[in-house]
């Protein structure tokens, strides 16, 4: 079996398209079908169900696969391992990184690590946890920034930056008095739709006092930080919301935001990676470049927070 091969399977088995695949690998179809087809014969495996449409994988073909994942991943591996000798760095990187954290972190640092790796071809996605930990499993990713822990077997975590959380409330009336968790009104508490880390976290936070039944009549779930921030402006509401999300967001009144007193809950935000990632000279490069940015505007951590785990 050649690299090629190994290739043009694994792309056919993405695409489910012969014509679509032989594009995908810049061969013309017959050159694609003709070395996928010498693989199943030298292997006496039929690998793809030709007869139906789109093109399926047959149950011997299962098996197949995810073992070629599993060379091809190695064959990456030897890629990033070979140029990590050679002392730089180039070809493609993708990142992904959470919905509540994007748009803050993203316009940060991206220009900055675009001029610093000129060489690597960035591609750049915003993923729930959820999705981003299968694209990480899957090797269809390759950096993902998340709040941590999460503690998966097959991923490993680097440690970027803690924020803390204050109180976005548009309908406090004493604005001197410094916000306690037992101050948030549960009425008129607005949350994240399910499927966001944030939402479990505000979760967590607001189950440390005591329980209280929520009493309003409308449940909306947002599926933003920004449609967050225009519900509670218009419904006189209150959220919490992570420190990074106040930078340069012209949408937040500043006498609306309130900091919480000690112990004051943080999350923990880092890069996530397969066990198997080998360009660790290029995750801690990146991982300085958001350090540095990132400090500017939140500060030292506090001595009296607390992490919040976001499952």
């Amino acid at each position: 079996m050649t690299r090629s091969q190994l290739e043009y399977i694994l792309t056919l088995d993405k695409l489910r398209n012969f014509g679509e695949a032989a594009k995908a690998c810049f061969v013309t179809q017959s050159t694609l079908s003709a070395m996928v087809a010498k693989f199943e014969l030298q292997n006496g495996v039929e690998v793809f169900n030709r007869n139906t449409r789109p093109i399926s994988i047959t149950s011997d073909g299962e098996l197949v696969i995810k073992s070629l994942k599993n060379i091809y991943r190695e064959y990456q591996l030897l890629d990033e391992k070979i140029n990590e000798i050679k002392g730089y760095e180039i070809g493609q990187l993708s990142i992904a990184c959470i919905p509540t954290v994007a748009p803050y972190l993203y316009p940060l640092v991206l220009n900055i690590i675009s001029e610093r790796f000129p060489k690597v071809n960035f591609k750049i996605f915003e993923l729930t946890t959820e999705t981003m930990v299968d694209e990480l499993v899957a090797g269809n990713i390759d950096i993902g920034i998340a709040s941590t822990p999460l503690e998966h077997k097959e991923l490993k975590e680097f440690d970027l930056y803690e924020e803390d959380f204050v109180i976005y409330d548009c309908g406090n009336k004493t604005k001197s008095k410094r916000f306690k968790v037992s101050d948030i009104d549960l009425d008129r508490l607005w949350l994240l739709e399910e499927g966001h880390c944030l939402r479990n976290q505000v979760g967590k936070i607001c189950e440390m006092r005591q329980k209280k039944k929520m009493k309003g009549n409308l449940v909306y779930s947002c599926g933003s930080i920004y449609t967050l921030i225009e519900m509670v402006k218009k419904n006189n509401g209150v959220t919490l919301l992570p420190r990074l999300a106040l930078v340069n967001n012209t949408e937040l009144k500043t006498d609306n935001i309130y900091n919480l007193s000690k112990p004051v809950p943080s999350r923990k935000i880092g890069f996530i990676c397969h066990k198997n990632f080998s360009k660790n000279r290029l995750i801690k490069s990146l991982a300085k470049i958001v350090e540095v940015n990132v400090k500017i505007h939140l500060g030292a951590k506090s001595k009296g927070s607390f992490i919040v785990s976001p499952f």
